[in-house]
């Protein structure tokens, strides 16, 4: 191929153009802010020319975020756009967003299976020094790399009234049902479920899952028909549990989420199956004794299950100077005073970092906390559950076996096994 001549002219006129450019990007270079005036984090380089954006799906932090966005560019000089989403379909936006090479810098993701579908734009934070800040087993990770930091932690388990239960009372099954059948004896409920499809069935079926070994390995086998429910030791114990909460407590199916907490609150019930989030309606409950949160003891687990609602990735496609100047920021807010105050005070997280000093939380959520920082924690298996099981597969079984006073534990699992089968064919 011929290359075309450039006159003399031209060849000036570029020379010129790049010269112009270069004293341009000297004149705009800006200074490093030290330590002090980063409130505490390590060096961010200041680029005044600089621009990220972030689009995530929380939309309750929204202010929030654009408010810390505001107070990172007063301090580095780097503009920071906070995109708001157009409805709850946000991940169906940013597949959008992303294919049509108009995606934000920093985006949110809830778990693994969106972050496979994503697996050609999520950025390696692995070497990144603030991700070491990240609780044990609470990052968000695809084929061993580290591609999230988590929002925040969140967990449940067994809620319980310190003045009725000691952790001893429920640390077996064979303890939790001689509970149970106490409390039945004298007329209080000793555990409480709601109706509603994740406080019936949802949470709870966590257990068997996310106890195994490898909870991933055992979900990949039990779609492709390897193993069943009704032959794994994990899912046999749980539906004797199940069995057991079934003979001895009031039908779930009569109980609303604001009714469960009620009934908590007024010392009707021991016990209820709920998360930390549930402190926020306790709270508007005058109630007299201490409560705490205890691990659901399936083959006698003492981890409770703890999992994160949302992650903060990096669109590793954008150029090289987007891509770190995400990460300065994502490392500001993990390290810096300024971020440490937003995470806790304003967005109202239970934070995932454990170099964030939590200051005062309500008692539940710091059994959360104390739990995730130790590592003595079990994933949120259902986040690998295939799409919408929960309530389409196994919210209707759950129903029948409340529904129904003859169905075993033993025939719940075989009713799952079956819903699981319907969920992936």
């Amino acid at each position: 191929m011929k290359l075309q001549k450039r006159t003399f002219g031209s060849l000036l006129l570029i020379a010129l153009l790049l010269l112009l450019a270069a004293c341009g990007g000297a004149k705009d270079g800006g200074t490093t802010p030290d330590k002090e005036s980063t409130g505490g984090a390590d060096k961010v380089d200041e680029v005044t020319d600089q621009k990220i954006t972030i689009f995530q799906s929380k939309v309750e932090i929204s202010d929030q975020l654009e408010a810390l966005a505001k107070e990172y560019t007063a301090e580095t000089g780097v503009e920071v756009e906070v995109w708001g989403t157009t409805g709850d379909d946000y991940f169906q936006q940013l597949q959008i967003r992303l294919n049509s090479n108009q995606g934000p810098s920093i985006f949110s993701l809830q778990h693994v299976l969106e972050a496979e579908k994503l697996k050609s734009y999520v950025h390696d934070l692995s070497s990144e020094e603030y991700v070491g800040y990240i609780a044990p087993g609470m990052e968000l990770k695809l084929d061993d790399k580290i591609v999230g930091v988590p929002y925040g932690v969140e967990g449940f388990g067994l809620v319980y009234n310190k003045d009725l239960v000691k952790p001893e009372d429920v640390a077996d099954y064979a303890s939790f049902v001689k509970t149970m059948e106490k409390f039945n004896a004298e007329g209080i409920n000793g555990l409480g479920l709601a109706k509603d499809a994740y406080f019936l069935i949802g949470h709870i079926s966590n257990y068997p899952f996310s106890i195994q070994p490898d909870h991933y390995a055992f979900i990949d086998k039990l779609t492709s028909g390897e193993v069943t429910m009704a032959d794994t030791k994990e899912f046999q114990e749980f539906g004797d549990f199940m069995e057991t909460i079934k003979n001895n407590t009031p039908s779930p199916l009569d109980v609303t989420y604001d009714k469960e907490i009620g009934d908590f609150a007024a010392g009707k019930t021991a016990m209820i199956h709920q998360g930390n989030w549930a402190y926020g309606m306790l709270s508007e409950f005058d109630f007299d004794f201490e409560v705490g949160m205890l691990p659901f003891p399936l083959l006698g687990n003492d981890k409770m299950a703890v999992g994160v609602g949302n992650n903060w990735a990096i669109n590793g496609t954008k150029d090289e100077a987007e891509v770190k100047a995400a990460n300065d920021f994502l490392n500001w807010m993990s390290t810096s005073e300024i971020g440490h105050r937003y995470i806790v005070e304003e967005f109202g997280f239970v934070p995932a970092l454990t170099n964030i000093d939590a200051g005062d939380l309500d008692p539940l959520s710091q059994d959360v906390l104390d739990a995730s920082n130790n590592g003595q924690t079990i994933p949120w298996a259902q986040n690998y559950f295939p799409a919408n099981i929960v309530p389409n597969d196994f919210t209707p079984v759950a129903q029948e076996f409340f529904l129904s006073k003859d169905m075993t534990g033993k025939e719940l699992i075989d009713k799952l096994d079956d819903a699981w089968k319907n969920a992936v064919k």
